[in-house]
This record gives structure tokens, sequence and C-alpha cells, in this order.
């Protein structure tokens, strides 16, 4: 299949996130409050009173603490126990803001978290998310980190526990979401893979990447390594031990201005660590991808799949796949996810070097959904 370069595109920033008088205030996800509720809950299970505040820890070894909203306990011994936390997300624009996270817990005659979904939090009814269909839109760090709360009240390996997550008004916080086109029905998702919500989406952290970008250049290093969020920067830090840490810039979605940034601060390299989404974005020649104003091109993926060796139906499945991530789920099932990453790092970083222009060298590498392994690349790195 001829491959056709696609046009350079950086879109502009939603109209709402352009202009902020005020510094931004970062937040907690939907996650982390999740986790924040279960750990209060289970400790009034323990211990019949009620828990003003409680205090977890985050995927990166930070403790906070968290005010609780609301307490209960019900019988004597406490049979059942209740906690809410509100969300505080900051200065990020978050449809989730003032959600109310609720984790209701009880015991269970077998050792073990049971960790469920409850009104308002939705249920994944498509493959391509990383969730067992069926079961409650939870994603692996908040379950994660659920567990190691819950861990620190009781001895999992002894008693047994259940956990369910609800979310009043959940299910009207998610039609102003795209759950409803990814097969998340029912209610908002459990989010986060720190905790914190960073305000990705503004024009500050727009102008946040571009300062890094500076600082690293006045420090004499001329090598930027661009990663969109914590997984990907610790994928990142993996391939590039020898690096130093300011070297490592988070772009979220301001891979264009970080790059210009590089540009003009006479940077002589770039390299790329990302996931299959955004991959695919920056692929379509798309340097802004905010999901407001950009979305993955399935139909490249699909061509992608093509030019890799893929048989005419798995070329149709990858075109009508549900997300970036279901397209890899099924070159992975198919054998086929080294060859069609590779291929799809390799248009990155074409589109990456006609942005830049000639003086600057770019490598790609995309990373799994855990961020722990490096599965295709420009070249750099071979599988």
């Amino acid at each position: 299949m001829t491959y056709a370069e696609p046009p350079l595109r950086e879109p502009d920033l939603p109209r709402t996130a352009k202009v902020r008088p005020t510094a931004l205030r970062t937040g907690w996800t939907t996650g982390a409050c999740a986790t924040a509720a279960a750990k209060a809950a289970v400790t009034a299970l323990v211990t019949g009173e009620i828990q003003p505040d409680v205090e977890i820890g985050l995927p990166a070894g930070r403790r906070v603490r968290f005010g609780v909203e609301r307490c209960e306990v019900t019988g004597t011994p406490p049979v059942r126990a209740e906690a809410v936390v509100v969300k505080d997300a900051g200065d990020d624009p978050d449809v989730t803001h003032g959600a109310e996270l609720t984790a209701t817990v009880d015991w269970t005659d077998v050792p073990g978290l049971r960790l469920a979904g409850g009104p308002g939090v939705g249920t994944v009814t498509k493959p391509g998310l990383g969730l067992a269909v069926g079961g409650p839109a939870i994603n692996d760090t908040p379950r994660r980190m659920i567990g190691e709360a819950v861990a620190e009240v009781v001895d999992l390996t002894e008693v047994g526990v259940r956990v369910v997550i609800s979310v009043p008004r959940g299910e009207i916080m998610a039609r102003k979401t795209t759950n409803r086109r990814l097969g998340i029905l029912g209610g908002i998702s459990i989010l986060g893979t720190t905790g914190i919500v960073r305000p990705f989406s503004t024009a500050s952290w727009r102008a946040s990447v571009v300062q890094a970008v500076h600082v690293m250049a006045a420090q004499g290093e001329r090598a930027v390594v661009l990663c969109t969020g914590g997984r990907t920067e610790r994928a990142a830090r993996a391939l590039l031990p020898d690096l130093p840490e300011v070297c490592f810039v988070e772009v979220g979605d301001f891979t264009g201005a970080a790059v210009t940034a590089a540009v003009d601060d006479a940077m002589t390299g770039v390299v790329f660590v990302g996931m299959a989404g955004k991959l695919a974005k920056l692929a379509a020649g798309i340097l802004m991808t905010h999901y407001t104003r950009s979305k993955v091109d399935l139909s490249l993926l699909g061509a992608v799949t093509a030019d890799a060796g893929g048989d005419p139906a798995l070329v149709a499945a990858v075109t009508e796949a549900n997300t970036g991530r279901h397209a890899y789920e099924l070159w992975e099932a198919a054998g086929l996810l080294g060859p069609a990453g590779d291929l799809l790092c390799q248009r990155v970083g074409q589109v990456l070097r006609r942005f830049a222009g000639p003086t600057v060298t770019v490598d790609v590498a995309m990373v799994d959904f855990a961020g722990a392994h490096v599965v295709a690349s420009s070249g750099r790195w071979p599988r």
C-alpha cells in the first residue's frame, strides 16, 4: 500500500482552556479519591469509629491525606461501613470535579479483596480498554491502589473484604465524556496513573512543557525525551538510564510545542516514547492531541496493518476497532504487534522529522500499556 505523507496539523487549544488569570492547582484523580474512600470505610468497619480523614499512598510513594465527607457504620459489631470522599480536580476542566466517590464495604467469607462497581460507575461493554468486558470501569492503577490501601488496614490473606465503589450522579456526568463511544455504559470511569490530576489540557500546561525544554537547554543538554505521561516516562528512563532527569519532559498533548521549543533551543535530538493511541494521532500528522481536537484515525492503523503483512480480515478488524488500544490488542493477538508497531513508530518519526527540520534526529518507541516494556520502535531499539 502506498504511503502518503499526511499534512502536519497543530490544532488550537479549546477556547475555555486558553486564558487563566492565576496559576493552576493540581487535583486528585477519581482513582485516588476512591482509594481514600475505600480505606476510610474499611478502617471504620474494623474499628467501629467514624473516620474524619484518611491517609493513602500514591503510586510514586508520596502519602497524602484526604478529608472524609461522610462516614457511617452499621451493626454491632460493624458488619457494613460506608465513606464518601469528594473529588477536587484542581483547575483541570474535569466533569467529575465535585463527584462523591463512595465506598461501601462489608466482610466476605473468602480471604482477599473483592472489588465491584456500584451505581454511577460505568460497565465495560467493548474490548480495547484493558479491562474485562462486563466488569466495572475501574482501571488497573486504581485497583492496585485500593488493594494496597485496604491491606494497610486488614490482612487480606486472613480476612475477606468486599468494596463497592459508586458515584451518585455518575451516569449524568458520563454524558459529558467519551465513555459511551468507548463502550463504557452507565457511569464514569475510575481513572488515574499517578493519583494526581495535572491540568494537561490548558494553556498553562503547554507553557510548562516549553519551559521544561528551555530549562534543559540552559543546562547544556542537546537531546530531549518526550513522554506522554508517568508510565511512558518510567519506560523512557529505563531505555535511556544515562540521561539526566532534566532531559525527560512529560508533554501531555503538546508534542508540537515541545518539538518547536527544542528546535528553537538548537537541540540535536528528539526521542518520543508513547503508547498506541498517541502514536496513531502523531502518525496522522496531528501535533496537538487533545481529545477535543483530534481522534485516533483507525483507517491509518488499518493501512499500517496491511503494510505490515496483516491479512484482509485483520485489516478490517483494526479499521473497525473500538480504540487505539483495541487495535494494539488485535495486532498482539495476531502476532503482528512488532512489525505493525515498528511501522507505526517509523511513520511518527517521519512526521516529527518533517516538523522539526533536517537538523534534528528523531527516534520513536512504543511501550505497552503498563509502561513496562518497549514493544516497537523506529529502529534504535530493535525487538
